[in-house]
């Protein structure tokens, strides 16, 4: 008989890496997830919550005898170091780009046994993002033109898109109004300061997901100064929900970015 290689009882700290474990079959490995979990929804029936995002449940955690937690980003080193000073291994991921969720994703299909699997996702979820460039690719020679895009991740202050959103945003076919910004890996960096500025960039397309809470068009439209941005003019407001596309991982490469894929196409089909 053969040993199961790699960690049995797994906690995960955010929704990608639970989602990722159900796509591969190897949620019942899975002990604890986050209270923001959604994808998928049978995973909220299922599963213990043992975390927000700023913070956990240690108790609970540890009562649960994890082999292994992972973990996303620089916000919650803190709640790493309290596990791994109590002996958890821990895993903490900091994917900013498409490329990094792949990469996570490989190493976590790896770390369950399931790198073929994973590499067969992958491949897909490439060939995929081929396909949009590819119909993107095809509408700009027809003469169409390429939208410029605000993507808003947080309404007070204005958040601008993090790096994975602004790339997946351009693979979909949109310019993204603050390039400089996307590349910055924390909200505090990707701040506005001056909603004046984003006017004066003039989108013609406002995508808003704001980390869990509903957008809202009207209260876009009805900011100062804005009823001179192309979007509002042309009622180019829209959701897509957070998450969707603020998940680094299977989400974002899939339903993410086909809803850009949609808007955008949509708006290039009506301008030349």
């Amino acid at each position: 008989m053969t040993t199961a290689l790699g960690p049995q009882r797994i906690v995960c700290l955010t929704e990608e890496t639970t989602e990722w474990l159900y796509l591969l079959g190897q949620e019942h490995r899975i002990v604890g997830i986050s209270g923001y979990t959604v994808r998928p929804r049978r995973a909220r029936e299922e599963k213990p919550k043992v975390s927000a995002f700023l913070s956990a449940k240690i108790d609970k955690i540890l009562a649960l005898e994890p082999d292994c937690v992972f973990g996303f980003s620089d916000l919650q080193a803190d709640i790493a170091a309290e596990l791994v000073r109590a002996g958890v291994q821990v895993t903490v991921f900091n994917q900013r780009s498409v490329e990094q969720i792949l990469s996570m994703l490989y190493q976590v299909a790896a770390t369950v046994g399931c790198a073929d699997a994973g590499l067969a996702w992958i491949d897909a979820a490439r060939a995929r993002l081929d396909g949009i460039r590819a119909a993107v690719r095809a509408l700009q020679a027809a003469g169409k033109r390429r939208p410029r895009v605000f993507f808003e991740e947080w309404d007070d202050p204005h958040i601008s898109g993090i790096r994975w959103v602004s790339e997946l945003l351009g693979i979909a076919g949109g310019d993204d109004v603050f390039p400089e910004l996307a590349a910055m890996p924390l909200g505090k960096d990707r701040i506005i300061a001056e909603g004046a500025e984003i006017v004066r960039r003039n989108p013609d397309i406002v995508i808003g997901s704001w980390c869990g809470k509903k957008f809202r068009p009207e209260k876009v439209a009805a900011r100062p100064g804005w009823q001179e941005v192309d979007a509002v003019k042309n009622g180019q407001l829209f959701e897509i929900k957070s998450a969707d596309i603020l998940q680094p991982g299977p989400a974002a490469l899939t339903d993410g970015v086909d809803q850009m894929h949609r808007i955008v196409t949509d708006w290039m089909a009506r301008h030349g």
